[in-house]
């Protein structure tokens, strides 16, 4: 699992996996998200730009990010 710390109140799912090393680039992280291949919080997630806080998970092929302050 890798931890993600935030630097403000939120952090959108795109970037959040783009951070996270799981997609090379914010256009990669838009198809993957739509396709429906992401899950927050163990739902399928298609909005790039959902906010996550802290506490929220996110999966994407096997891997899983945790949000947190």
């Amino acid at each position: 699992m890798q931890v993600i710390k935030l630097r403000d109140a939120y952090i959108k799912l795109g970037q959040a996996i783009k951070a996270a090393g799981l997609v090379q680039t914010g256009a990669e992280a838009k198809i993957v998200v739509q396709d429906g291949q992401v899950k927050v919080n163990g739902h399928v997630e298609t909005q790039r730009g959902k906010k996550l806080v802290a506490g929220d998970e996110v999966e994407y092929k096997g891997e899983t990010i945790r949000i947190e302050i």
